[in-house]
């Protein structure tokens, strides 16, 4: 009877409804490939149709090339969820067989007990077999043999019919798995297809601006040019933001050492604040305040939001590289361009501190500090933030340019510093 009472609670741990678990598992998926198609879909609006002039058709190309990246990356998604829905149905194929296998057991053990009740099955037998017990102790227990050995019987008859839900149930969660996996194989020939069309597209692009060599040299130097002076007013601003953080680090040392001087009156002490003000400070000393704010800036890699609203492309990433199909074509991008769609606005990565807005070429530009990180924001229209202010995580500081020329090309040029040091954003930025 024990064995039987195991069997049953073995019995009972399966009868838990298990489709659950796979559904659960195809909701996930679809969630999150659910918000890259998203993702997807809003960006296409950005593809628009460019001019015959060489920045036009460049821009454009950056367009197509961010929107091909985002389907690739889709494409990714869709064939890791293949290979846990493979799993999933593995899983499943084998639950199926155990249960069946168990079914068969069951059913073999049920017949056995049936055979025997028949060949025994009159009242006077089961009598005999009480009453021609040898003692009172033995008839007690062929008594509860008898009547135990009937709810066995039953339990058995019960368990069976269980077993055959579940395999109801396997079955229909196999095909609901089955099916999903169809619609994915389904959606990824889809994107295939798309993907190839926007090759072509771009090598139509590129095969147009092969012809127009002279002129997109001119177009690369002329952003090139532009990038630099960006860059020279960007890296003075942040000399000069450390340099302030030095001098106040050294006014504060100072006050303290002049603090020391008073209380201990003494020349040696004398001596030592005079050494101490010749002594030039070799590092930017922050503040509590700045080092906490550094480490949690420094945990959430990988995490912080981008610094655009709206959907958005990276048609421009960090460092030297070479543009695809195009010679004597090298980029070198000290942060990433996103594009967005017109309105869309810049908004901080992390909470901070205004360090710097500026102008330049009629466009404004906002630096702010995170501890001794520091985030740049440039290309936009307007800037609701001013040098000092505190400003919150997703806090928008300002509207991003949409050129009226180039069919409203709205594009955020985003850098990330330590110090002086020039980061790759993408690596810190939850995409």
């Amino acid at each position: 009877m024990k064995r039987t009472f195991m069997t049953l609670i073995s019995c009972l741990w399966l009868a838990i409804p298990l489709s659950a678990q796979s559904n659960k598992l195809i909701r996930e998926l679809e969630g999150k490939r659910g918000a890259l198609q998203k993702q997807i879909s809003d960006t296409e609006s950005l593809l628009k149709d460019t001019k015959k002039d060489v920045g036009s058709q460049l821009n454009g190309l950056a367009a197509l090339t961010g929107q091909i990246e985002e389907r690739k990356r889709y494409i990714l998604a869709i064939n890791n969820d293949m290979e846990a829905i493979e799993r999933e149905l593995a899983s499943l194929e084998y639950q199926l067989n155990v249960l069946q296998k168990d079914l068969k057991d069951k059913k073999k053990k049920y017949e056995v007990s049936v055979q025997y009740l028949y060949k025994n099955k009159s009242v006077e037998e089961k009598l005999m077999f009480i009453f021609s017990a040898k003692s009172l102790s033995q008839t007690y227990r062929r008594m509860r043999y008898v009547r135990e050995y009937a709810t066995y019987q039953r339990l058995q008859g019960e368990e069976i019919l269980k077993k055959q839900e579940q395999i109801r149930k396997k079955k229909v969660e196999r095909q609901q798995v089955k099916n999903a996996k169809e619609g994915l194989l389904k959606e990824r020939e889809a994107e295939k297809a798309k993907l190839e069309d926007q090759e072509k597209e771009k090598r139509t692009l590129v095969a147009n601006l092969q012809k127009k060599q002279k002129g997109l040299q001119s177009e690369i130097n002329k952003k090139r040019k532009e990038a630099n002076q960006l860059n020279a007013r960007i890296d003075r601003l942040i000399n000069e933001e450390i340099e302030r953080a030095r001098k106040r680090a050294e006014e504060a040392r100072r006050s303290a050492t002049v603090r020391e001087k008073t209380e201990s009156k003494d020349k040696k002490s004398a001596e030592t604040v005079t050494a101490t003000k010749s002594k030039p400070l070799d590092a930017y000393s922050m503040s509590k305040e700045d080092r906490e704010l550094s480490g949690s800036f420094a945990a959430n890699r990988g995490k912080l939001p981008m610094p655009v609203t709206g959907p958005y492309i990276i048609t421009s990433h960090y460092g030297q590289y070479a543009v695809e199909g195009l010679r004597n074509v090298q980029l070198d991008n000290k942060g990433i361009d996103i594009q967005g769609k017109p309105g869309a606005q810049a908004r901080a990565i992390f909470d901070g501190k205004v360090a710097a807005v500026f102008q330049l070429n009629g466009l404004f530009n906002v630096l702010i500090r995170h501890g001794d990180y520091i985030s740049v924001y440039c290309n936009l229209s307007s800037a609701s933030v001013k040098s000092g202010d505190t400003v919150k995580t997703k806090q928008e500081i300002g509207q991003i340019f949409s050129d009226g020329t180039d069919n409203g090309r709205t594009v955020l040029h985003f850098q990330l510093r330590k110090e002086k040091e020039k980061l790759n954003p993408e690596p810190w930025l939850n995409r």
